[in-house]
């Protein structure tokens, strides 16, 4: 995998209160085009509160996604999860290592500071999680609900390990998430 971003792509890596009202308007419209409207305000709010990586290129936003901290659980662990949001390139830059220059820095991220990787891909996504050696879970998902647990849905949820990932993790297994409005995973 390259860890140089392609010429002309400017990369940068904020706190969601680093962006600023300016930086989160221009974000939520860019995300909005690049999901083509399918982008609600429950994932508007699940991709904030971490950190964000922006590519650029002559200015302009052409990718992004970000990282939250949540837990997951399986096996009887609770894991510190750096779950991956918005991951979302303009429809004009695809296919030119803008995903795969936003994702080696957001997997740096994820290595350095949790024990988990986790994200829910689309069936257009899959492949370039495949390619960059996330693996899929394939036990049954559930939510950690408030009223207890509950069978959660039949999202492509893929992990990667990091250093702190527990020797023997099962994908296999069941895995829970935290509760939140919206899509749970």
């Amino acid at each position: 995998m390259s860890t140089a971003p392609p010429p002309h792509l400017a990369l940068r890596t904020a706190p969601t209160a680093d962006l600023g009202d300016d930086g989160l308007d221009e974000l939520h419209t860019f995300l909005d085009a690049a999901f083509a409207g399918d982008f609600d305000d429950e994932d508007w709010s699940h991709a904030l509160g971490g950190v964000h990586v922006l590519a650029r290129r002559d200015g302009e936003l052409v990718g992004h996604a970000s990282v939250v901290a949540r837990h997951l659980v399986t096996a009887g662990t609770t894991l510190r999860t750096g779950y991956v949001e918005a991951v979302a390139v303009a429809a004009t830059a695809r296919r030119q290592g803008v995903a795969g220059a936003v994702m080696t820095e957001l997997e740096r991220l994820v290595r350095g500071g949790f024990e988990l990787g986790a994200l829910a891909a689309s069936q257009d996504g899959a492949h370039l999680y495949e390619s960059r050696h996330w693996t899929r879970w394939t036990g049954p998902l559930n939510v950690l609900t408030p009223e207890g647990v509950r069978a959660g849905d039949d999202s492509w949820v893929y992990v990667l390990s990091t250093p702190a990932t527990p020797v023997g993790l099962d994908a296999t297994a069941p895995l829970a998430c935290d509760w939140r409005r919206g899509s749970a995973w």
